[in-house]
């Protein structure tokens, strides 16, 4: 290959996406989050933009491999960051940090079906009135969100193996199973046994539908830069996961603060992913990305943290309170009916943003 042509790749990557995930070594490497306030901070900002870029460099690999494995690359990869950012907290918390992996996975599934999906609904409502989508597809997703969320956070508190709303180990081994298992299956009739349940009509496909998927020699390099963004986060992760639950502590907010913190940053390429697209008119799109996302943060997350809690002795809360199990029944029944016509337009959305704003007022003020 010859020099032009290997710069000629190398551009075809925007600089940022190679930028940060360098600087994140190197932050890890001068230990930036020990140089107080200021360093702490400039720690953060490479952070998320390390979280943002190893999500873009596993996009472009899953279009270079194509379906099913390009949406296990992009699922994987995030499952990754967001495990990271939970076990990081969980090893430098005390007894309240047990709950993190529920605190997440709770918060994105609430920012999710009412953050994103309602400002989705809205955002397509006010530009084009009424929109449309696969009514089988979105239904078969919010079956199987139901299942897991109802196993996994739910049960939980009903279970009288061990005290408190925790599962004993060989109840959580068979809850990360099952919850992998419908993943797995669900993976699978999205991209190959039901691919036309999630595929948007006529127009509404998406511009990367027949877009040319990217050179060879460019999708090595975002793998490569992958592994990169993926050590930066995970070690980067480590090192502020005492100062964010401080900086919590001290501005007398709950610790589940934190769970819908990491949420939030896990969640926002592919939110902004979703927004984009139902502005555009592809309201199938936008399902596909924020409901999938859902998902695979249930499928893979919970999994991989039972592993981590059950292999080093952590203890893990799974089992919500009332309140939280009120807003996801609640939540669970709204997406059930806005979501159950095959229509959207801008009603359904405020609903779900109503929804989400009691949730984010009610996490901060118990």
């Amino acid at each position: 290959m010859s020099g032009y042509q290997a710069q000629k790749w190398w551009l075809r990557l925007p600089l940022w996406s190679i930028l940060f995930p360098v600087l994140g070594v190197v932050a890890v490497g001068t230990k930036l989050s020990s140089f107080g306030s200021a360093g702490t901070a400039a720690a953060a900002a490479v952070l998320i933009g390390s979280v943002i870029a190893a999500v873009h460099h596993a996009e472009v690999v899953a279009h270079r491999v194509g379906e099913p494995f390009g949406t296990l690359v992009l699922a994987v990869s995030v499952t990754v960051i967001e495990v990271s950012l939970i076990v990081s907290l969980m090893l430098s918390g005390g007894a309240d940090a047990t709950s993190l992996a529920r605190d997440t996975v709770f918060a994105a599934i609430m920012i999710i079906l009412n953050g994103i999906v309602g400002l989705c609904l809205l955002a397509g409502g006010v530009r084009h009135h009424e929109q449309r989508f696969t009514l089988r597809g979105v239904s078969a997703t919010l079956g199987v969100l139901a299942a897991m969320a109802v196993l996994v956070l739910v049960l939980p508190n009903y279970a009288s193996s061990t005290p408190g709303p925790t599962y004993s180990s060989s109840q959580l081994i068979f809850v990360a199973v099952i919850s992998l298992i419908l993943y797995g299956t669900f993976v699978m009739v999205q991209t190959v046994r039901h691919r036309d349940y999630f595929l948007p009509d006529g127009d509404d496909l998406p511009a990367t539908a027949h877009a040319e998927p990217p050179a060879r020699n460019t999708a090595i390099a975002s793998f490569g830069m992958l592994l990169v963004a993926l050590v930066a986060v995970v070690l980067l992760a480590k090192a502020l996961a005492g100062t964010v639950e401080s900086a919590v502590i001290k501005a007398g907010l709950p610790l589940t603060v934190v769970g819908v913190v990491i949420a939030a940053l896990v969640l926002a390429p592919e939110s902004l992913a979703a927004y984009r697209a139902a502005r555009r008119d592809r309201i199938q799109t936008s399902l596909n990305l924020a409901l999938g996302s859902a998902l695979a943060t249930i499928g893979l997350t919970i999994p991989s943290v039972a592993i981590v809690s059950l292999t080093l002795g952590l203890p893990l809360t799974l089992g919500l309170d009332p309140k939280e199990i009120t807003l996801l029944a609640l939540s669970l029944f709204i997406a059930t009916l806005t979501l159950g016509t095959g229509r959207t337009t801008v009603m359904q959305g405020a609903v779900h943003l109503v929804v989400f704003a009691s949730y984010l007022f009610f996490t901060v003020v118990p």
